[in-house]
């Protein structure tokens, strides 16, 4: 299977797309940090850039097998001013349809926040679906958790509460697509569950029957951000928030199998590693919220430890900001989801 990955940020569908051995023709990234790990991880994978100027590009129709991208969700976002397709950022979701339009892959997958889902009354995200439908696609859509989503290489998720629309679109029968994104018991369960429109499939809602592992032990986590800043004490609040909304603290469960530990913790030295064992003396010290560390939030997008840290601007890796590695990351796909989908999409190619 060979792909085209557009806003490819740090690429979490070729971290998730690897093993089944897909190749990735081309990128299209225009931000400087997330180039430089793309060029860093994928030195033989050409960056496109600009994705407005996708004419211009040496791929020719019918070359890649699959388009895939999560165009900015600024401006679909309930947490930003919801111009929709009035935002040029907004108006990349249609470049997106252009590029399938005229390179032609037999699957698309998109992703965006679930506010696109009601942006200027749901017309935009009606936009793309009909757009998609008009060049014969046939759909389906989504809104998965990453916190529920297991497999092969995640057995137990990622710890955090991630909620995004996925949309699949397959040249032909939306059937298809809906097989990529439905369980069989979803397809033929009770009337309602799962919507059915002339072009395609869809459903918004997030099982919870994932809530336990495989053992039968619930883990829930949560991800708070703390406000104010300069707060103590009782001044302070705390808001449930996922990577992308802010990565200023949280809480973690006791994922042993990550080695990663709970966030709420006595105050240690700077020096102590999160997720190192720690010699500390904890028994007289005050508990904290502290900040995430870049490594348990790649761990929360289930990125390889380390992945965004990279020579950048004259610095070894070592050396590596940590500013730039947390928006990348906070403006990922969750790797996880990536890969239960691009599984799917293997298992009906099987069937073809």
């Amino acid at each position: 299977m060979k792909y085209l990955s557009v806003c490819s940020g740090i690429e979490a569908a070729s971290v998730a797309w690897e093993p089944l051995g897909w190749e990735p023709v081309a990128f299209s990234e225009i931000e400087a940090f997330p180039s430089a790990v793309l060029a860093h991880h994928f030195p033989h994978v050409p960056n496109l850039g600009d994705m407005t100027k996708h004419e211009t590009w040496n791929i020719k129709p019918g070359s890649i097998d699959l388009l895939v991208g999560g165009t900015p969700c600024q401006s679909f976002s309930v947490a930003g001013l919801r111009k929709g397709l009035h935002d040029p950022r907004g108006g990349l979701m249609l470049c997106f349809v252009e590029i399938a339009q005229r390179l032609r892959p037999r699957w698309v997958v998109w992703e965006n926040v679930p506010g696109v889902l009601s942006s200027n009354g749901g017309r935009d995200f009606g936009a793309l679906l009909g757009s998609l439908a008009d060049l014969g696609y046939g759909w389906a859509y989504r809104v998965l958790d990453a916190q529920y989503v297991r497999t092969h290489r995640h057995p137990r998720a990622v710890p955090q509460r991630r909620r995004r629309v996925f949309v699949v679109g397959c040249a032909g029968d939306w059937r298809r697509a809906a097989e990529v994104l439905f369980e069989e018991q979803r397809l033929r369960g009770p009337a309602g569950e799962v919507g059915t429109e002339g072009h395609g499939a869809s459903c918004t809602t997030t099982s919870r029957t994932d809530e336990r592992d495989h053992d039968g032990i619930r883990f829930a986590v949560s991800a708070y951000s703390v406000y104010p800043c300069s707060g103590q004490g009782a001044d302070l609040k705390a808001i449930e928030v996922d990577v992308a909304s802010g990565i200023s603290s949280g809480t973690l469960a006791d994922i042993t199998d990550r080695g990663i530990r709970v966030v709420l913790s006595p105050v240690h030295d700077e020096s102590c590693a999160m997720d190192e064992d720690c010699l500390c003396d904890a028994g007289d010290v005050p508990s904290t919220v502290r900040r995430l560390t870049v490594r348990e939030v790649e761990r929360l997008q289930a990125f390889p430890d380390d992945w965004t840290r990279i020579p950048w601007r004259g610095r070894p890796a070592s050396d590596c900001p940590d500013g730039p590695r947390y928006r990348a990351l906070g403006n990922s796909m969750a790797v996880n989801c990536m890969e239960w989908i691009g599984q799917r999409i293997a298992d009906v190619e099987a069937r073809r």
